[in-house]
């Protein structure tokens, strides 16, 4: 059976913060808490071993893959800060085209840091995401 690696873990989100290299990073990572923590109402936690996670929900593919995950999120890598919102959603590709200086991959959106973006377009992001999810998982509402 496959072994989910990211699940939601006690590690402490402040903990794992002060533990980033960068100070710059570190204080962006701060700033995320704090705009992440008041869009969502939901209490940060660690996702395996590096993502601050929010609120979560239940998946289940087609293929009969399932599991948690949560529902935005983000990491201060030490390349570039990673945003984890939903993937799939229409709404979401709208809102980065006024997001700022950001690069996509399949699942997450990255940033050099949070002078780069337009912090209330990544509230929007952050609740915009967590619509889609509830209505995608409704079970989870």
């Amino acid at each position: 059976m496959y072994e989910l690696k990211t699940k939601e873990t006690d590690n402490s989100v402040i903990e794992f913060i002060e533990r980033v290299d960068s100070i710059k990073k570190r204080e962006d990572a701060y700033r995320l808490l704090d705009i992440f923590t008041e869009t969502t109402g939901y209490e940060a936690k660690m996702w395996g071993p590096s993502i601050i996670g929010f609120g979560s929900y239940h998946y289940k593919y087609e293929s009969g893959h399932e599991g948690d995950a949560p529902l935005v999120g983000f990491s201060p890598r030490k390349a570039k800060i990673s945003l984890y919102f939903a993937v799939g959603d229409p709404k979401r590709e709208e809102l980065l085209k006024e997001f700022g200086k950001h690069t996509t991959g399949k699942a997450c959106v990255y940033v050099n840091k949070v002078a780069d973006i337009d912090v209330d377009v990544l509230k929007a992001l952050i609740k915009q995401s967590i619509v889609f999810l509830r209505e995608l998982y409704p079970e989870n509402s």
